[in-house]
């Protein structure tokens, strides 16, 4: 039996792609290929990672390219590809230029990518994946969105420094639009099994849940010049290895909803089963008043963001 390694590309080589590449290539889910538009970062990148190998011994075959020719016979696409946010910016204020950027990216993926599965991170999120699954077509099994995990991600680290307990042992859910809306669950947050609510009082959890939402600016209000990549990067891998190995992950995720929660035709964060065919399965939560007020507030700002995309000619 032949065994033929998975593919993955990567599109965009800044920080987030770059690092998505190094993520994928040091855990070997398959060979990947990084494809930016401006010459030589991507080929620059992917053969100083694929130097790496030698040294971190790990079998991954990593090239470069600004030609989505290469891209052919993907698994998985990953697109980063985009402007990221600056100080005092929100994740909506990129909607025109990374749209037309996206709009260009899922051509070259229709085009020589056509069976692939694809995961979007490029901000804002649940408009880019509305817009990637406008332009390529694909059913909405396979246009997935990362925002979930990352937001989840960072609610479970603030959750583990306040209790002083390992990341390991805490389970966390934030459903919802990827932005100031994003509702981070903390009846459904547990630390080894034990409810939240039974570690922390409610003044503690509130703040968390605060910091969760403003996690990304937090830390572009650090930077000053330029937006996550650490987190995010490690978030779409997370997604990629899930359905690479059809592993039936239960992920947060930006999908199509089409009909749960009342809601169609729009990208929210949802919980989803992740596995070989890409979106496997939407799985509904039975939300209490205060978190469906939450997760209809976060819908109507999803719904806000694609109704200001409509109007954009990308």
């Amino acid at each position: 039996m032949t065994h033929v390694r998975k593919k993955i590309s990567v599109i965009g080589a800044g920080f987030v792609g770059s690092t998505c590449a190094h993520w994928l290539a040091a855990k070997e889910l398959g060979d990947v290929v990084l494809l930016d538009v401006n010459e030589g970062a991507a080929q620059g990148k992917a053969l100083d990672l694929y130097e790496a190998s030698p040294v971190e011994l790990f079998d991954a075959r990593v090239t470069g390219t600004k030609d989505y020719k290469d891209t052919a016979g993907s698994d998985v696409v990953i697109i980063t590809a985009g402007i990221p946010r600056k100080p005092g910016m929100s994740r909506d204020d990129l909607l025109a230029t990374n749209s037309k950027i996206m709009k260009e990216v899922c051509e070259g993926i229709k085009k020589f990518a056509p069976e692939s599965i694809v995961i979007v991170v490029s901000n804002p999120l649940d408009a880019m994946a509305f817009v990637a699954k406008q332009v390529t077509g694909f059913p909405r099994e396979r246009v997935i969105g990362m925002a979930g995990v990352l937001d989840t991600a960072r609610f479970k680290t603030f959750v583990s420094e306040a209790v002083n307990v390992s990341v390991k042992d805490i389970h966390a859910i934030v459903l919802g639009g990827h932005g100031d809306t994003m509702v981070p669950m903390p009846r459904h947050c547990s630390v080894g099994g034990v409810p939240l609510q039974e570690m922390l009082p409610k003044e503690k959890i509130d703040q968390i849940v605060q910091r969760t939402r403003q996690g990304g600016a937090e830390i572009v209000n650090l930077l000053k010049t330029g937006s996550a990549f650490y987190s995010p990067s490690a978030s779409a891998v997370q997604m990629a290895e899930a359905i690479l190995k059809d592993q039936k992950r239960i992920l947060p995720c930006a999908v199509e909803l089409q009909g749960e929660y009342d809601v169609k035709n729009l990208f929210v964060g949802v919980l989803c089963k992740l596995g070989g065919k890409g979106m496997e399965e939407v799985i509904q939560l039975k939300l209490n008043a205060e978190e469906k007020a939450g997760l209809d507030n976060s819908i109507k700002a999803v719904e806000e963001l694609v109704s200001a995309l409509k109007k954009i000619q990308y």
